[in-house]
């Protein structure tokens, strides 16, 4: 298991659909039904049987399904001293709905302390076998730096940090804190989830930042620099791969448009292994900004979605694949679903079956490909 490193040829992206067990125990846990002990005691079995049935597949990746978790970003914020939040009913407006989520801002410096995430993901490791390795999901930098300059944030932070540069400098630092806290736990395999890429990208993010009064090229400079300056300093055998997405909350998503506009900040220049991208619909435009990708990274091209049911066509797929091989080259690539199947515990609007059959054609795909 030591030696086996993220991406595969046949990956995902990490979050899994919650089984109605797991949902009726946080339901009884909060209406104190149950205790905290009975409570983490089903989650970890629910983490247990959905381990197995990765293994199962055929994955050589594993996930605890981010079975913890209420949302995929936020929870992990949480964990840094400063940042407080509040359920209070509101949200974000996706393209078909709000999407809830607990209000989360700062209330002090940021700073890291021992992260319950990284507890989390010891309980993951001890499944590691020969044949599979451990992968554990964050938000990336850029993403917790967006959270607190948003405009329902801004003024609040503006309390704590007088500048972004600040901002920037203390969220680098936590985040190198929480990186060597999960690489001391035998954590090799780390994957940065970036919304904030997805949201810059296409013609409403250039009017939504147009309107805020902000250059948009100040903007892309500031995410790269929160990421990079985050993982300086990271150990050589630990693996850090990104996932771009434009949102996904109940089979709905936030913005779309293509990669070109980002691609000479987060493909050229990020520092990371691998990129993840989002790749399931003509929201997502070509494969043109990929040329961009800098040589010593490999993508994962996010051709089947989490969003719908309907298994895609195999030949299209293939098809789609040696398209994205014009701008790099076939033994870079991977292939993967374009996002979790749960985002959110809210999860998308399919079944746990499935979403098992979109994993077991990945799979069929890749190996018809790359053999």
């Amino acid at each position: 298991m030591g030696k086996l490193h993220t991406p595969f040829r046949y990956d995902f992206v990490g979050s899994f659909l919650r089984p109605q067990a797991l949902k009726d125990a946080k339901t009884a846990y909060h209406e104190e039904k149950i205790s905290k002990e009975e409570f983490d005691n089903i989650v970890n079995d629910e983490i247990t049987k959905v381990v197995a049935k990765q293994k199962e597949l055929g994955f050589h990746v594993i996930t605890d399904g981010e079975f913890r978790r209420s949302f995929w970003h936020l929870d992990f914020m949480w964990g840094f001293e400063g940042v407080e939040h509040k359920a209070t009913g509101n949200g974000v407006k996706f393209n078909d709905e709000l999407a809830v989520l607990d209000d989360t801002y700062l209330i002090g410096k940021i700073k890291a302390t021992a992260h319950p995430f990284v507890e989390y993901f010891k309980f993951l490791k001890q499944f590691e076998d020969e044949n599979t390795v451990a992968k554990y999901t964050i938000p990336a930098p850029a993403q917790t730096f967006q959270q607190f300059i948003v405009p329902t944030n801004f003024d609040t932070t503006r309390k704590v940090y007088p500048t972004n540069e600040e901002l920037i400098e203390d969220i680098a630092k936590a985040y190198r804190d929480v990186i060597k806290q999960f690489y001391d736990a035998g954590c090799h395999n780390l994957q940065l989830d970036d919304c904030t890429w997805g949201a810059i990208v296409g013609d409403a993010a250039k009017q939504r930042y147009k309107s805020l009064g902000i250059d948009l090229e100040e903007v892309k400079e500031q995410l790269l620099k929160v990421n990079n300056l985050s993982l300086e300093g990271k150990p050589a055998d630990m693996v850090i791969n990104s996932h771009i997405c434009r949102g996904n909350y109940h089979s709905t998503y936030f913005t779309s448009g293509p990669y070109d506009t980002v691609a000479d900040y987060v493909f050229a220049k990020e520092n990371v292994n691998a990129l993840f991208l989002e790749y399931d619909d003509e929201r997502s435009g070509g494969f043109a900004p990929l040329s961009k990708v800098s040589d010593d990274k490999k993508i994962v091209l996010g051709l089947i979605t989490t969003k719908t049911p309907a298994l895609e066509d195999k030949q299209t797929v293939i098809d789609r694949i040696y398209e994205a091989a014009k701008y790099v080259p076939l033994e870079r690539l991977c292939l993967s679903p374009q996002c979790g199947f749960a985002s959110c515990e809210i999860g998308n609007k399919l079944t746990e079956e499935e979403q098992w059959a979109k994993l077991k054609l990945v799979k069929e795909i890749a190996e018809e490909v790359w053999g």
